[in-house]
């Protein structure tokens, strides 16, 4: 593993990605709607059953985030197709890339209980049981 070097500590013609571990080319993250309902979040929980997905929100945005490794990045960390690579790579900047940042967003939801834990804090509750609920929750009678 490359020694962390801080941004402050480069030396003069220096960049930060000669110290990085590719975190960027790592995964891919797009926004969704921010959820609203138990459909929403039922919906959001089916995504993340799918393997290496997680969700999180910055400010009142929400972001799917799907693991997955850049095919083009190399052992070295480096970009294999650096010179062809797409436009949001050539737009990206280590001014506020992750690097030196674990934890970028306000909250991180990373396994499908989480968000549904979550959905029971934040909804109202729901009028009956269904089987698909997997957290067991009292019947409300109308």
């Amino acid at each position: 593993m490359k020694a962390k070097v801080k941004r402050d500590q480069l030396k003069a013609g220096e960049v930060l990605c000669d110290h990085c571990t590719g975190q960027c080319c790592r995964y891919f993250a797009l926004p969704i709607e921010a959820p609203a309902t138990w459909e929403d979040y039922n919906h959001i929980r089916w995504y993340m059953m799918h393997g290496s997905v997680s969700v999180f929100v910055e400010g009142e945005t929400w972001y799917i985030m799907v693991f997955a490794d850049c095919k083009h990045l190399q052992s070295d960390y480096r970009c294999g197709a650096y010179e062809t690579r797409p436009d949001i790579c050539r737009t990206y900047t280590t001014d506020e890339c992750e690097y030196d940042n674990d934890a970028p967003y306000d909250q991180l939801f990373e396994t499908p209980e989480q968000i549904w834990e979550y959905a029971h804090a934040v909804l109202p509750p729901r009028l009956r049981r269904t089987e698909n609920d997997p957290v067991s929750l009292p019947v409300v009678s109308v």
